[in-house]
């Protein structure tokens, strides 16, 4: 078995030494304040972008708040990508995954559009996935008023984020929704059940323990029952064939590594084109942690990578 790395090692040390309670014992107004602090320590320094600008797109259940990033001045529409947050459908918003979206749209050239979905508890299942695919359909309508190249466009996320990219891609196939180029799944939450060796395994001492995850899906969820809707655990849709090629990032002692590589391997026996990265050192949430951890550099660059072999 890989080591966990030495800067991983640091940031949960960081989490020990600071005392700060754990996610599960907070309200979810205390777990999103506690969220964005400790983003904010842990994030390096946001790169500098020539354009950054709040807008919203219409949702079927209101309207949905947006941010868009974009590199450099060519005017040209260039390729575009919705990014979904993470942070278990209950805390994160477009402020802790700001940076994320400048380095991805610094280092790809792409249009990044980041959604600010509904969340639990105060929005139930199916809010989050409703506004995730409605976010994509108005991009995609959009796409030439935003600067995007409506034949170019992505979707992505980490975490809870990576499942609703992983739904929206699925929705887009079943529904008539736009042509994807990709789907970035980064340590995606892909089947609610929580029964991998890895959900075990790293159940706690490594940052997101299986009692935080219980949390977030007990806000989430309206019942037991939605853990086996294909909305909330995508591994469990009808199918998996013709979905878009994938990148699928993986962290080695996070809970939901295994997870993710069973969707990778779900993916490729449909016949899906598909990269599986593993950081093997790595802990849930590194690419949030670039100031602490470098390997989070490295993920911005395997989708930048992923996105360049799809002509994005």
């Amino acid at each position: 078995m890989a080591e966990l790395d030495r800067s991983a090692a640091t940031v949960l040390d960081m989490i020990r030494l600071s005392g700060a309670p754990a996610t599960h014992t907070l309200t979810p107004e205390q777990a999103r304040l506690a969220y964005r602090a400790a983003r904010a320590a842990l994030s390096p320094e946001p790169p500098a972008l020539a354009e950054i600008r709040d807008l919203t797109a219409p949702g079927r259940n209101g309207a949905i708040p947006l941010r868009l990033y974009r590199d450099g001045t060519d005017p040209a529409p260039r390729a575009g990508m919705v990014y979904l947050h993470g942070g278990g459908w209950v805390i994160g918003d477009l402020d802790t995954h700001d940076v994320v979206c400048r380095q991805l749209a610094q280092r790809t050239g792409a249009v990044i559009v980041a959604v600010d979905y509904r969340m639990g508890p105060e929005h139930k299942f199916p809010a989050a996935a409703d506004d995730a695919i409605d976010a994509t359909a108005f991009v995609a309508a959009n796409a030439i008023d935003l600067g995007i190249d409506p034949n170019r466009l992505a979707v992505g996320g980490d975490s809870a984020g990576g499942n609703l990219a992983a739904v929206v891609a699925i929705d887009a196939r079943d529904n008539h929704g736009p042509v994807l180029a990709l789907q970035a799944l980064i340590y995606p939450s892909i089947a609610m059940s929580m029964t991998s060796p890895s959900q075990q395994e790293f159940a706690e001492g490594y940052g997101l323990t299986r009692e935080t995850m219980i949390y977030f899906r007990n806000h989430y969820l309206r019942s037991q029952d939605d853990t086996h809707d294909w909305r909330a655990s995508p591994i469990r849709a009808a199918h998996h064939a013709n979905l878009p090629p994938a990148l699928i990032i993986t962290a080695g002692f996070d809970p939901l590594r295994d997870e993710g590589e069973d969707y990778a391997r779900t993916l490729i026996a449909s016949g899906v084109p598909v990269t599986v990265r593993r950081f093997p050192g790595q802990i849930h949430g590194f690419i949030t942690m670039g100031r602490i951890i470098p390997e989070a550099t490295g993920a911005i660059d395997e989708i930048a990578d992923a996105m360049a072999a799809r002509g994005l």
